[in-house]
């Protein structure tokens, strides 16, 4: 079905084509600012990562689409003002297909290419009955679909080393997501996770499934045990429990966590590139600093 827009959008750099090729890629995802010194934040952040040269970086969506222009005009402004290559998330949350068409013909007369397509959590309540819009679309699949109607996208979407925790086993959640892979998407890229098995298990099932589409992993460090503490609804899936172990045995010193968490990310790290994994995805939280800790140990590898 045409739109009736352009079917080709500028030349930059398909992610999907990046992630294709033999050398792992580095990226970074970052969040829209809510607040002036949010924003002040996530520029200051920006700049200090923007000498690590990534791939690519990613700017997520707020929950139930909350933040839908905020998001938009940050993925405008890296593309327009930084020697980084952005990708837009989009989710399905509160948008009518109309809506979803007008964010698309705006990232694509920005000349952003590169899009993440994600259902998306329901506003208020991460957790809560997923509603879909009367006139939207209900599964990320259909999100893909939109996206490769209008043009030339480079198409990703989420992956889950668990499962998605509104699927009813790993056997449907591996089904689903070989139909958004199907549905045109170029790549994944995987809600966090503390171990590099969670994500091994996910690579094997999709790949013996049949599956070829790259998966990369998304990481972050655990840097305060209040992390642990959001854990499932950060990865849809509880906190490995030998790893809590380890950290409940220093959660009196916030240092000894802190440093406890970039060493164990980093070990996870070398463990996924010795894999063969397509990249590494960084969830920065809008600060730079453990990333660019993790980045330093990895480095040797990162550049090989």
């Amino acid at each position: 079905m045409s739109l009736g827009l352009p079917s080709k959008l500028p030349a930059t750099p398909a992610i999907g084509e990046l992630i294709a090729r033999p050398s792992p890629t580095f990226s970074f995802e970052f969040m829209p600012p809510k607040t002036r010194e949010g924003e002040q934040l996530l520029w200051q952040t920006i700049r200090e990562l923007e000498p690590l040269r990534p791939d690519f970086v990613s700017i997520t969506y707020g929950a139930g689409g909350s933040t839908r222009d905020t998001t938009v005009s940050v993925t405008e402004r890296v593309a327009t003002e930084t020697t980084l290559l952005p990708m837009a998330h989009l989710t399905a949350v509160n948008h009518s297909v109309a809506e979803l068409r007008n964010v698309i013909g705006r990232l694509a007369a920005a000349g952003i290419r590169n899009v993440l397509a994600v259902r998306g959590d329901p506003p208020g309540d991460p957790m809560g009955e997923w509603v879909r819009h009367p006139d939207g679309v209900l599964y990320a699949e259909d999100l893909v679909r939109l996206l490769r109607e209008y043009g030339d996208f480079s198409v990703g979407v989420a992956a889950f080393p668990y499962k998605h925790p509104r699927s009813d086993d790993v056997e449907s959640d591996t089904r689903n997501f070989i139909r958004k892979c199907r549905a045109g998407a170029d790549f994944a890229i995987t809600q966090m996770f503390f171990q590099a098995d969670e994500y091994l298990r996910l690579r094997d099932r999709v790949a013996a499934a049949g599956c070829d589409t790259p998966i990369v992993p998304g990481v972050m460090p655990v840097l305060r045990m209040g992390t642990i503490e959001r854990a499932a609804q950060l990865s849809g899936a509880p906190f490995p429990p030998a790893l809590l172990a380890r950290f409940e045995r220093v959660a009196d010193d916030e240092r000894a966590v802190r440093a406890l968490g970039i060493e164990l990310c980093s070990e996870m790290c070398r463990r996924l590139l010795d894999e063969g994994v397509p990249g590494i995805h960084f969830i920065t939280m809008n600060r730079s600093t453990a990333t660019r800790e993790v980045w330093q140990q990895l480095a040797p590898a990162a550049l090989a």
